[in-house]
C-alpha cells in the first residue's frame, strides 16, 4: 500500500467511518427490534424463549499476531469464537455486537477488511451484526465481541449434565488449530531471520492446518443433526482449550469422572505431518492446543446411531464414569495417564 492511499481513522474522521460500518450488518433477524442506529439493542424472544450472552475480547500480541492474520480472517474469527459458547448450550445466536479501539497504525481500508471478516462469519452464521464502539488506541488493536442468543429453555445443554456412562463424542478432528500455528510461528521465525521486507512463505502444503488457525468454524450443523434427531446431548462445550481442559470442566460441573480412549480421538494427517516436522508429540496438539472449536458433548450410547443417521461427522472417544475414577486417559498400550480432575 502507498503512502499517500494509507488513511488513518483520525484522518478519515471517526464519526463517518462509524457511519460506514452502518453497512456491515450481517443477516437480518426478526427477533431484532433495532440495532445499529440505536444505542442498545432491543430483542423480542419468542413464546417462552430464553435469552444468552456470551462476550470474548482479542488483543494484538496475545490472541492474535498481525503479521500472519489477514484482517479479514481475524474478523471472522472473532465471531465464531463469541457464537461458540452459544451453539454449545444448544441455543441459536441471532446478533453480535463488536467494539474496537485501533491505533492510528492502521488504515480505515484496513479495518474495513475486518468488519468484512465480521460480515462473511455474520452471514455464516445466520446473525445479525448490530453495531458497536470504535475507540482509539495508544498501542496494540483490541477487538471485542458480544453475542446474543435464543432458544427454548427446555432445550439448554449446560457443562453439569452429564452422566454416568454417557458416551463422549467430538466433532471433526482436534490438534489442527496449534498445528496451523506451529507453521505461521515457524515462518515468522524464518522471515525474521532473512531481514527482508519481502517474505512469501510457501504454505500450500499447510492449507488445511493454517486455515483452522486463521478462520476457524463454530459447529452449528452439529445443532441441526440434533434436531433432526430429537437428541438433547447431557452436556456440550466447545473445544476452545484444548479437549482436556474442556472435559476436566464438564467432569467438575457434572460431578463425574472422565474416562478419554486416546486412540480413538480424531487426528488428521495433515497435523501428524506437522507434529513430525516439528518433531512434537502430535497428542499434545490434540489434548491441549485449544481452538480448534470443534464441540465435544456426551450422549446416551443408544443414541449414537440415531445421531449418526443424522450428523456423522463425530467420533466417540471416552465414557463418563463415577466420580472417584476423576480423569484417567487409556493410550491403548495398556498404560492409563490419571489427571487430578478437581484442582483448580
Amino acid at each position: 500500500m502507498n503512502k499517500t492511499d494509507f488513511v488513518s481513522i483520525q484522518e478519515y474522521g471517526l464519526p463517518k467511518f462509524k457511519s460506514e460500518l452502518l453497512e456491515y450488518t450481517g443477516k437480518k433477524r426478526n427477533e431484532i427490534i433495532s440495532g445499529n442506529s440505536d444505542e442498545a439493542v432491543v430483542i423480542r424472544p419468542e413464546n417462552d424463549n430464553v435469552i444468552s450472552t456470551s462476550s470474548v475480547q482479542f488483543l494484538e500480541g496475545i490472541h492474535f499476531d498481525l503479521t500472519y492474520t489477514p484482517f479479514h480472517h481475524l474478523g471472522y474469527k472473532l465471531v465464531t469464537a463469541a457464537v461458540c459458547d452459544i451453539y454449545s448450550m444448544n441455543l441459536t445466536p441471532v446478533q453480535i455486537q463488536i467494539d474496537i479501539a485501533a491505533p492510528n497504525k492502521f488504515s480505515v481500508d484496513m479495518l474495513k477488511q475486518f468488519y468484512k471478516g465480521v460480515q462473511k462469519a455474520c452471514e455464516d452464521y445466520n446473525i445479525q451484526h448490530t453495531g458497536g464502539d470504535v475507540s482509539p488506541s495508544h498501542h496494540i488493536l483490541v477487538a471485542s465481541a458480544s453475542a446474543t442468543g435464543t432458544g427454548d429453555e427446555g432445550e439448554i445443554v449446560r457443562h453439569s449434565g452429564a452422566t454416568v456412562d454417557d458416551v463422549i463424542c467430538v466433532t471433526g478432528d482436534l490438534g489442527a488449530a496449534m498445528a496451523g500455528l506451529r507453521v505461521l510461528l515457524r515462518e515468522k521465525k524464518a522471515w525474521q531471520e532473512t531481514g527482508s521486507d519481502h517474505f512469501q512463505p510457501d504454505l500450500d502444503q499447510y492449507e488445511y492446518v493454517v486455515q483452522r488457525q486463521l478462520v476457524p468454524r463454530a459447529r452449528f450443523d452439529l445443532l441441526e443433526g440434533f434436531k433432526k434427531g430429537s437428541i438433547r446431548p447431557g452436556a456440550m462445550a466447545g473445544v476452545t482449550r484444548g479437549i482436556v481442559n474442556d472435559l476436566q470442566k464438564i467432569g467438575k460441573r457434572s460431578g463425574t469422572g472422565i474416562k478419554l480412549y486416546s486412540p480413538a480421538v480424531p487426528i488428521s494427517y495433515e497435523v501428524r505431518n506437522v507434529a513430525d516436522e516439528m518433531q512434537e508429540d502430535v497428542d499434545k496438539y490434540a489434548f491441549y492446543g485449544g481452538e480448534d472449536f470443534e464441540m465435544v458433548f456426551t450422549v446416551r450410547e443408544e443414541e449414537v446411531e440415531k445421531l449418526k443417521a443424522e450428523f456423522d461427522d463425530f467420533s466417540v472417544i471416552g465414557k463418563i464414569v463415577d466420580r472417584n475414577n476423576q480423569f484417567m486417559i487409556n493410550t491403548g498400550e495398556d498404560r492409563t495417564i490419571k489427571i487430578d480432575l478437581f484442582e483448580t
